[in-house]
């Protein structure tokens, strides 16, 4: 009888281990997700740097083997990649309870608590031997992109850790409100409007017009806002958006067809999120016509965009009361560019309930899956494999780095959670046959 009683309880540990290691693409398989985590997670890695165990992201990754590249400038991992990461990993988590990719998000964070300075702002990359690359022009610790996103990151961080793990919400609300202190002097300061080679630019965004950056800013304050309830926070964002209406140029008409600019008189695909950030910011301040100048893009600049095939980078020039394009260039095209128009008309579905702006996000998102002007598979939910960019009509770049991997992850993680978004998608899967 004992031998039976010990053989039963084998058995259901057997099939308990069986149950729990059940992996998430297991998981994702059974439910017809298209979000493969594979790719991601090969880049991921712990390190120990001191003390400290840290997770970092591997920034290139190329074509046949998908190794691990290091750049001998910039190094082997940065901050703008892990708060990438972390993010993507939080909304995994949230949405399949994947204790692993709390984990990595945790590590994740951990490594942005790292790399911050004693000004507040962060470093971004660090060499094979985990020291910090303090030289290259991309990694000072300086108010620009890589701070930004850390401190995206860490507002994201903490409206998750704040319930599980209260001892490291803390650790990053302490070093979250180091940056918002030093972020106040800089948009505290002198606003003004100058007049370079008579026209109006404004001096108080990023770099003195980067609404680009300024629209990830928004985001990281509308986090620490409902945190914080720092009151001086909502005037901080308004500032933020008078400028970014400022970048806004053309009409329904004219180009660029209420394009936000994303710096001085240039516009890029990649980082555009003034849309989303005005769409987000727009209750909380009470703005109505912060939705609106949003919609105003959205309606037509967007549409200026796909009629187009879309768009790399122009400058706005002007001749008279008429604008044109400077410097037209249609490649490279890459997933950072869809990721934002994708986030930007799910939020707008989410604002307005219409679900029209959903299905275009399902539209936007089908680039990845050979909707394209190269007729390419971009995007490979077997691999989790996201190709760096489309080089022109005839070239695809195979490399698959870490930006390119999480923004097409974050990118379709969002559209699964919207079934008109979701509909479109797999509509036009359906008809390019691919997979």
């Amino acid at each position: 009888m004992d031998k039976i009683k010990i053989f039963i309880l084998i058995a259901a540990a057997f099939l308990l281990f069986l149950n729990c290691s059940s992996n998430k693409q297991e998981r994702q398989k059974l439910a017809g997700s298209l979000v493969n985590t594979a790719h991601l997670d090969s880049l991921y890695e712990e390190i120990i740097i001191g003390d400290k165990s840290v997770g970092i992201i591997h920034i290139y990754s190329e074509y046949p083997d998908y190794n691990w590249v290091a750049d001998e400038d910039e190094g082997i991992a940065c901050v703008d990649d892990a708060a990438r990461a972390a993010v993507f990993y939080l909304r995994y988590y949230s949405i399949y309870a994947d204790e692993t990719s709390l984990v990595k998000a945790r590590k994740l964070l951990k490594f942005i608590l790292y790399m911050q300075s004693d000004n507040g702002f962060f470093y971004n990359f660090i060499f094979d031997d985990h020291s910090i690359n303090k030289e290259h022009r991309n990694s000072k610790n300086k108010p620009d992109w890589w701070s930004w996103r850390a401190m995206w990151a860490l507002s994201e961080g903490y409206n998750y850790f704040s319930t599980v793990d209260k001892e490291f919400a803390l650790i990053i609300y302490n070093q979250l409100e180091r940056s918002v202190k030093e972020l106040k002097k800089i948009i505290l300061s002198e606003r003004v409007i100058k007049l370079v080679n008579g026209k109006q630019m404004l001096t108080w965004l990023p770099n003195k017009s980067a609404g680009d950056q300024a629209s990830i800013i928004i985001l990281s304050l509308l986090n620490y806002y409902k945190i914080s309830n720092d009151g001086t926070i909502p005037g901080l964002i308004n500032i933020l958006s008078n400028g970014i209406l400022i970048m806004q140029k053309g009409d329904s008409t004219k180009f660029p067809y209420n394009a936000f600019l994303s710096w001085e008189n240039l516009w890029h695909g990649y980082g555009n999120l003034q849309s989303y950030s005005l769409l987000k910011a727009s209750p909380v301040l009470k703005r109505k016509n912060l939705l609106s100048v949003a919609l105003l893009e959205i309606k037509y600049f967007y549409k200026y965009l796909k009629n187009k095939n879309y768009l790399s980078s122009f400058a706005v020039a002007e001749r008279g009361n008429e604008s044109y394009a400077e410097d037209f260039k249609q490649f490279p095209q890459i997933a950072y560019n869809f990721r934002v128009m994708i986030y930007t008309y799910l939020e707008a579905y989410n604002v307005t309930n219409d679900s029209s702006y959903a299905i275009m996000a399902g539209e936007i998102a089908s680039w990845f899956f050979g909707n394209n002007i190269a007729n390419a598979q971009m995007y490979f939910p077997s691999t989790g494999i996201c190709y760096d960019g489309i080089e022109s009509k005839n070239l695809i770049n195979k490399n698959s780095g870490a930006e390119s991997t999480i923004e097409a992850l974050l990118s379709l993680i969002e559209i699964e959670q919207n079934k008109f978004a979701m509909s479109k998608l797999q509509e036009v899967i359906a008809q390019k046959n691919k997979f």
